[in-house]
């Protein structure tokens, strides 16, 4: 029996020293795998790191989409891709009808809109900023430094106390000086470290407040308008399932709707449309300067110090969506101003056109300004753009190649920023990086190798294969905007084989490479921040 015993104890001794070089092993592993991931993910290029996301989010919604049983007719494998891109990107290029999607696919197209918006992704990034700060002194320590910093032992108040110190008070305070150096070092780090968390923090319940409020708001007005309910009740679509996916889809700017017909069954409910509008500002073009309003309104509430940082260092934040109230202003001016312009231009043009048939004069003022508000950036139609003037489709052109933060005057501290109005030269920049292009030749050459793949059609259907549709398509997706011309069987020259018209964007009738192109540049489009700045070595004159 006592050798029973022992071999117990020896056994029960292994199996404990096994089972802490397990945990041991398990910890280390962990801790390698969280160090991995910190290199890649604080070292690696930004550009590397979004393309990535948008890439693995785009491929997990594929294989969801590919998976889920359809509503009708299962779409194609590349048009299953092509949507999922669409939607991570949000750019809203559509080729094929909405309506073949069931109520699940529509959800997970709500998840990759919603993941892959710039508000949602720019709050990622907040986190990452915050994670690389480590705060140089925590609360407890602070407390415990405050007498190395305190005025009243370092600076007495009476003159006659300084000048019986002398030169040994002199000598105390050199030697105490680098300790008061590193101690406001260390608050300014808990400043900048709490604000960054504070600014997260609002981020995130601007979004939710948008989103819930506005899902609420549309599910009411589909409860209380019958012909507005009817709409969806014909269709199969439940008010929950619509009021959330245009919700995410209005303010995330991607301009998916789940009708075939987007917002155009819609166009009498003028109701609707005014109730998305403010969306569509909250979640782009607007939204620095609503940002920095709501920090300012919490800020003169709260009294807080980190609120107040985040408005006098924005620039510290490295939060790009934080722009000084001078940019703000003049942001928020130019967007007022490019919706004067196009609300103008359109109803000059339009107000009497095919398009704006049926309709009241009112119904026609408030559609007209929610299709212009949607050329940048939402892609949501109210009119059927294949029947409107081509000097408004320029126009729209136009207004989808501009970025959302456009301004119309430079502010001073654009002016200041700017390597070149310093004289100092980029010390990073190559001979790699001066060769490379603008945006805009960029998309010349897509266009080019569009019109190269799609070079049979534009002979044989040139009316629906024109260059101007082409060039809509590719700035539309570069916008990531999602305006299409769609395409009609009226306008074939030939009418040759069977031809049915059908609710999806004029590229779900390219080739599978003209498709793979659309999706380059819709990738393109969702990173453009990043080359903005290019082909500045290349000079015209």
């Amino acid at each position: 029996m006592k050798n029973f015993a022992v071999l117990g104890h020896k056994l029960e001794m292994l199996s404990s020293y096994s089972c802490n070089k397990l945990a041991c092993f398990s910890q280390s592993f962990k801790a390698q795998i969280r160090s991995i991931f910190r290199v890649l993910l604080f070292h690696a290029n930004p550009f590397y790191v979004q393309l990535v996301y948008f890439v693995m989010l785009s491929l997990l919604g594929y294989l969801a989409l590919i998976f889920t049983k359809p509503r009708t007719t299962r779409p194609k494998d590349v048009d299953v891709f092509f949507t999922s891109v669409s939607a991570t990107t949000v750019s809203s290029m559509s080729v094929v009808e909405m309506e073949v999607f069931s109520n699940t696919h529509l959800i997970i197209l709500t998840i990759l809109m919603l993941l892959g918006g710039e508000v949602f992704t720019s709050m990622l990034g907040l986190l990452f900023t915050k994670s690389k700060i480590i705060p140089k002194f925590h609360d407890h320590q602070i407390d415990s430094r405050i007498d190395v910093v305190n005025t009243k032992n370092h600076f007495p108040d009476s003159n006659a106390d300084q000048i019986e110190l002398g030169l040994a008070t002199h000598s105390h305070l050199e030697n105490e000086k680098p300790q008061i150096i590193n101690y406001m070092d260390g608050m300014n780090n808990n400043n900048k470290y709490n604000s960054i968390r504070f600014l997260g923090y609002v981020v995130l319940g601007y979004l939710l407040v948008v989103h819930i409020g506005g899902s609420i708001l549309v599910s009411l007005y589909f409860t209380l308008v019958p012909s507005a309910r009817h709409v969806l009740e014909k269709k199969g679509i439940e008010i929950p399932t619509f009021a959330v996916f245009t919700t995410v889809s209005t303010f995330s700017n991607c301009g998916f709707v789940p009708t075939n017909e987007n917002m155009i069954v819609f166009k009498n409910n003028s109701g609707l449309l005014l109730l998305l509008l403010p969306q569509v500002l909250l979640g782009n073009t607007l939204y620095p300067a609503c940002l920095r309003f709501l920090i300012w309104i919490l800020e003169k509430i709260t009294k807080r110090v980190e609120f107040s940082y985040m408005l006098k260092n924005y620039k510290d934040m490295g939060y790009s969506h934080m722009l000084s109230s001078l940019r703000s202003f003049l942001l928020a001016i130019t967007v007022l101003g490019f919706i004067v312009v196009q609300v103008t231009l359109f109803c000059a043009m339009e107000w009497k056109s095919e398009a704006m048939d049926g309709l009241t004069a009112y119904q026609k003022f408030v559609a007209s300004i929610f299709q212009t508000m949607n050329s940048r950036h939402a892609g949501e139609s109210v009119i059927d753009l294949s029947v409107i003037s081509p000097a408004i489709l320029v126009l729209f052109v136009v207004m989808m190649y501009l970025p959302p933060y456009t301004t119309f005057l430079p502010t001073t501290s654009d002016c200041e920023d700017s390597d070149s109005a310093k004289g100092i030269p980029n010390p990073r920049k190559t001979l790699v990086e001066s060769l490379i292009f603008s945006q805009l030749s960029y998309l010349a050459m897509f266009i080019i190798l569009i019109c190269i793949t799609e070079r049979e059609k534009m002979k044989e259907d040139p009316l629906n294969f024109s260059v101007l549709n082409v060039i809509i398509e590719v700035i539309s997706a570069y916008g990531n905007v999602g305006f299409s011309t769609g395409y009609s069987c009226k306008r074939r020259l030939k009418h040759e084989g069977d031809c049915k018209d059908a609710w999806s964007g004029f590229s779900g009738r390219w080739s599978t490479q003209g498709k793979f192109i659309l999706i380059t540049v819709m990738f393109f489009g969702r990173l453009k921040s990043f080359s903005t700045k290019h082909g500045k070595a290349w000079k015209l004159s």
